[in-house]
């Protein structure tokens, strides 16, 4: 008697592929059949450890990629860690570098006005209401914005003729001088303000005198009234630090 192949049959059972009325007829064939019982039993386990099989590869599979992909960027993040270590060692360097050239270096008188020396800001037409019948005034204001300071100069020593206690117009008048390079004049403008000793300018009298004293090369005088600028702490101590450190 030929032995039937329920190999069709088990394969659509165990993976629910048979209709119902396929299920009954295979469940009744199963019922004094041990042989078929065990065969699809056999099979769904092999099913079973064959989808676990699978499972696993795939498991393995992503777990390989996963630990490439780590490696990559594990890499790439040591290049780039690597990359700014040497960049903020480069970057700390310079500092460094910068800190010893700068903080202590000497410069020339002309380096020093390079550097910090800045124009006096002059008041504006509209600021100077006081001076605002004073023709003299008005036109050595225009020529000093215009940076004509020889001919600024000229027109505030014409107000000084007849108010030589305006100290507003000495303090102009020292800076167009300071800026035509007659820093003599310049000099006893900024004196002036100075030894008044009750305006609005004296701050910035005695740091433009300081100034003028780096640039005539008087520098003890220099020293000694930055020192003096320095400790009354007003707007120009902070330079007038920084130039007693590159005085020569």
């Amino acid at each position: 008697m030929k032995t039937r192949d329920f190999s069709y049959f088990i394969e659509r059972y165990n993976s629910f592929e048979m209709t119902e009325a396929e299920r009954q007829w295979f469940l009744k064939e199963m019922e004094n059949n041990e042989h078929l019982q065990r065969e699809v039993e056999l099979r769904r386990q092999t099913d079973e450890i064959l989808k676990k099989s699978d499972v696993i590869a795939l498991r393995l599979r992503l777990s390989d990629l996963e630990k490439n992909r780590h490696e990559r960027l594990r890499t790439r993040t040591n290049r780039r860690t690597s990359v700014l270590r040497f960049a903020a060692v480069f970057a700390g360097a310079a500092v460094i570098t910068g800190l010893i050239i700068f903080s202590g270096q000497t410069l020339t008188s002309e380096g020093i006005i390079d550097r910090y020396y800045q124009l006096y800001e002059a008041p504006s037409a509209q600021r100077s209401l006081a001076y605002e019948a004073n023709a003299d005034y008005i036109l050595g204001l225009k020529y000093y914005n215009a940076h004509d300071y020889k001919n600024a100069a000229f027109q505030f020593s014409k107000v000084l003729e007849i108010n030589p206690d305006d100290m507003q117009t000495h303090m102009l008048s020292g800076v167009s001088n300071m800026e035509d390079k007659k820093y003599s004049e310049a000099e006893r403008s900024f004196t002036t303000v100075i030894d008044d000793n009750n305006n609005l300018f004296i701050e910035s009298a005695s740091w433009y005198l300081a100034l003028c004293y780096v640039k005539t090369e008087e520098q003890d005088k220099a020293h000694e009234l930055l020192v003096s600028i320095r400790n009354e702490g007003g707007i120009y101590s902070r330079d007038a630090k920084k130039v007693i450190r590159r005085l020569k």
